[in-house]
């Protein structure tokens, strides 16, 4: 049945997060879990969101029968909480992309070069636990290239969200491919699943491997084998 409640009482505004989610939807907008939602954000409205969403966070902590009011651990809990997952782990939904400048590749580079492992960090989107792991990603250079850090940058923007792992690698794909236009991209992501590890079937040893190609390295079948045999050289020098 549809409500037929107002959506803020007059004269009164709404919580911020509902005003948020009626502009999203009014300009057709997905929030999905995986979804970055920073341009849509005004000016001042995370600061409103962070101490709304403490609220709600204070009351789980209650609905769960902890005392936050006298136990010095969790009495402020909730607002740790909040920052956590607005400005941290989740803040590739609410924060916009760093800053990332592409040059010209003058010199015509071509030869493929990879960059890794890179440190991942996400949260599961099913029970909102960590996932942690590493990340390799494999550059044909095209007409633009962008510095080895950005790769890392753009990484832990893209997982700092939640996500099942098989997505968060072609989110990665297509940013990547909007700031340098590779001829060629590869990406690599192994990690490990807490809601595997902490909770149900707890296998601490299992872990997830999934890799995308895109290009030339889709293309070219020596590319793509190119591309994991450097990782595995990668890997080697880390033991």
């Amino acid at each position: 049945m549809t409500s037929t409640l107002p959506s803020s009482i007059p004269g009164q505004l709404a919580p911020v997060s509902r005003r948020i989610r009626e502009r999203l939807e009014s300009a057709g907008v997905p929030f999905l879990a995986n979804d970055n939602i920073a341009e849509h954000l005004k000016d001042g409205e995370l600061d409103q969101l962070e101490i709304e969403v403490a609220g709600k966070v204070r009351e789980l902590l209650r609905s769960l029968v902890i005392d936050i009011d006298n136990d010095h651990n969790t009495e402020e809990t909730a607002e740790r909480v909040a920052r956590m997952y607005l400005h941290e782990v989740f803040k590739g939904r609410y924060h916009p992309q760093p800053k990332i400048a592409s040059f010209p590749n003058v010199k015509k580079l071509d030869e493929i070069y990879t960059v890794g492992p890179i440190t991942v960090r996400s949260a599961c989107s099913h029970h909102l636990v960590p996932i942690l792991g590493n990340c390799w990603i494999g550059i044909k250079p095209g007409e633009r290239v962008i510095g080895l850090s950005k790769f890392s940058r753009v990484a832990d923007w893209v997982f700092s969200r939640p996500h099942i792992q098989e997505e968060a690698v072609m989110i990665l794909a297509d940013e990547i491919e909007r700031l340098c236009e590779p001829q060629g991209l590869a990406i690599l992501v192994k990690a490990q699943h807490y809601c595997m590890k902490w909770r149900g079937v707890k296998e601490p040893q299992t872990s997830m491997v999934n890799s995308v190609v895109r290009g030339d390295f889709r293309h070219d079948a020596s590319l793509k084998a190119e591309f994991f045999e450097l990782v595995k050289q990668q890997e080697s020098m880390l033991g």
